[in-house]
């Protein structure tokens, strides 16, 4: 595909009138022969960055594999599919990845994609079974290649590329760099574009606040903060980042008693949930996200207005990335630091002040949205325009009102007002949609 043909798709489908100074050199680099190591911050366009020279290295469809795209999370995959198919006119893109229907990426599979983003594990077990064939693949992207070359995905990784024999073109890409990449990865004198410092400005556009709690549970502290925030700034989106599965529950738990609002997302769930979880989250019925690190990078998060350190990270390179979740592009970011009495903040943390919580401060932590579970997907031919249409006529909403849509495979999410959404989901669950009685309900944690 032609440069002149894809940059207008750009424009045209994403909404992104001129790629960026990273962008434009990942697309230069794509008429060399070296393989390429991009570093650039959380939220600076990296997904765009690579997808752009593999398009434009992309030859005709032939009924072949023509690059692999390989993310460490589900998430991640889904994200940069979502990308991919947008500028890949008249190729096929397939995703996959654990917690999806096997039958369905099988079925798919059957007419042989050009590209294919996939997470590790489920790549190897495709390739494993013959349902891919990775001789022909010339291209193989690796995003955030520091997670996805570390110990829980290497052998995997080394087993993957000794299938792909002919991959002649190598891409990898992270915010944050590894000293030593393995042999197995064959890179041919690859050239690195370091934009970390280049994006240096993060810092400055994210305010760091140290937060004292009495006690080394924190959870009195917790939520003093977010009422105290509340009530003075007003409910922003938030997320609180813990570093174990047990504590983000513990914390899901304790704040939904307490009337806030909030979704819970960590390794350990269904796909299903993680993916309701931050759709409530980016739809605004959730406003606060509990969370593990899986959540630090790579996830299409929109507009998050606080970072809550909940446990202190361990590492630099989990710090930033928690932090990337906020300030992206050119907005503005907070930053709290919730530090016990027997805590101290970590070298690489530098704090801009000390925030007092206000004990006696009162703030509405609940969302004046909901969210409506539907029984049906993109399998059963059901797209945002049906299930606008249908809550306009079936259910008396105006358009105005209705939120954000996700469409998934066999079933949908839909923001709608919190006032009367009882009501609304016992009329819906009497009408058809496209025909069919559907199951409707409001989606909860």
């Amino acid at each position: 595909m032609r440069e002149k043909e894809f940059l207008p798709l750009v424009s045209e489908r994403l909404g992104i009138d001129k790629i960026n100074a990273m962008q434009a050199k990942m697309l230069e680099q794509a008429t060399g022969q070296r393989d390429i190591i991009l570093l650039s911050p959380t939220g600076s366009g990296k997904t765009l960055a690579f997808t752009l020279p593999v398009m434009r290295m992309l030859r005709p469809s032939t009924g072949r594999v023509q690059s692999v795209v390989i993310a460490p999370s589900r998430e991640l995959v889904i994200q940069i599919a979502s990308v991919v198919r947008e500028i890949a006119r008249g190729f096929k893109v397939t995703a996959l990845y654990g917690g999806h229907n096997v039958e369905d990426e099988v079925n798919t599979l059957s007419v042989t994609p050009d590209i294919i983003v996939a997470t590790p594990g489920r790549l190897l077990d495709h390739l494993r079974r013959r349902n891919v064939d990775a001789m022909p693949t010339r291209m193989l992207v690796l995003d955030e290649f520091d997670k996805s070359l570390e110990l829980g995905f290497e052998e995997e990784m080394r087993k993957i590329t000794g299938r792909l024999k002919n991959v002649s073109r190598v891409i990898l890409t992270s915010a944050t760099d590894l000293p030593v990449l393995p042999e197995f990865l064959k890179l041919d004198n690859p050239v690195k574009l370091d934009y970390l410092e280049a994006n240096a400005d993060l810092r400055s556009r994210l305010r760091v606040h140290r937060v004292d709690s009495d006690g080394r549970d924190k959870l009195a502290s917790l939520l003093a903060l977010l009422h105290t925030l509340a009530s003075r700034e007003g409910m922003q989106r938030t997320i609180i980042f813990v570093n174990h599965r047990e504590s983000a529950e513990r914390v899901a738990d304790f704040l939904m008693r307490n009337e806030v609002d909030c979704a819970l997302y960590h390794g350990a769930l269904e796909q299903r949930d993680r993916e309701k979880a931050l759709s409530m989250f980016n739809n605004g019925s959730r406003p606060v996200l509990v969370a593990t690190d899986l959540a630090a990078r790579g996830l299409d998060i929109e507009r998050v207005g606080r970072i809550i350190h909940y446990h202190l990270p361990l590492t630099p390179e989990t710090y930033t990335h928690r932090n990337g979740r906020s300030a992206r592009v050119e907005e503005e970011g907070d930053v709290y630091l919730l530090v016990g009495p027997d805590e101290q903040l970590k070298p690489f943390m530098e704090a801009d002040d000390t925030v007092e919580t206000d004990s006696s401060a009162e703030a509405n932590l609940r969302s004046n949205l909901s969210t409506l579970w539907i029984s049906a997907g993109k399998k059963e031919k059901l797209s945002r325009g049906d299930i606008v249409g249908f809550l306009v006529k079936e259910g008396g909403l105006e358009a105005s009102a209705i939120g954000k849509i996700n469409v998934f495979d066999h079933y949908s999410l839909v923001a709608v007002p919190c006032k009367g959404v009882k009501r609304l989901v016992e009329l819906l669950s009497t009408k058809k949609i496209k025909g069919e009685k559907r199951k409707i309900t409001l989606a909860g944690r």
